[in-house]
């Protein structure tokens, strides 16, 4: 995709185009879903910075997933391209895998977790927050007509336990770090 200009004047009366031309107004839901997914995406971005060496380093492939979805948001039934991305049982079980991974280095869960315990612990709480608005959102869609995939619902449910797990797995990591050690 190249944009030559950031600015169209085409929404400045609150109404955008889907993929394919139609016409929609920007409280649309499926803009309310794809839009929600973009803030995960930008939230997603800071955790990844955040992240240090052995934490989160498959949020670059989550980050292009959530981009994914967002085009099959976008684009309306009937509308699909050749080539369109797609999510698949693959990418749920890549997920699952790397959520299967990080658990096994973790305790067994006994109680609720506050979000706080570190900096990367908070933020990937906001990416589960906000994954799970949008999977709530995206239930609404559904249940309004729009088609979305059963892979996407289960995509999106996934990664936010993905997010959830990270979040205990960064304050595990923490744990074991040594103290830093002050200067002499």
């Amino acid at each position: 995709m190249v944009l030559s200009k950031i600015y169209t004047r085409t929404g400045d009366k609150g109404y955008t185009a889907l993929i394919g031309g139609e016409r929609v107004s920007k409280s649309h839901l499926r803009l309310e879903c794809y839009g929600t997914l973009d803030e995960l995406n930008a939230f997603t971005g800071k955790l990844k910075i955040l992240c240090k060496k052995g934490i989160g380093e498959n949020l670059d492939s989550i980050q292009k997933m959530l981009f994914d979805v967002g085009a099959i948001l976008a684009t309306p039934k009937g509308k699909e391209w050749d080539n369109m991305p797609n999510i698949n049982e693959t990418h749920i079980k890549e997920l699952e895998d790397e959520i299967d991974k990080m658990n096994c280095a973790l305790e067994p869960l006994k109680n609720f977790t506050i979000p706080g315990e570190n900096e990367i612990n908070a933020e990937a709480h906001i990416c589960r927050t906000v994954c799970r608005r949008a999977e709530r959102i995206l239930c609404r869609a559904k249940e309004n007509g729009i088609d979305i995939s059963d892979s996407v619902m289960i995509y999106i449910n996934r990664l936010s336990d993905y997010f959830f797990v990270l979040s205990r797995f960064a304050t595990e990591q923490s744990r074991r770090q040594p103290p830093a050690q002050s200067p002499a």
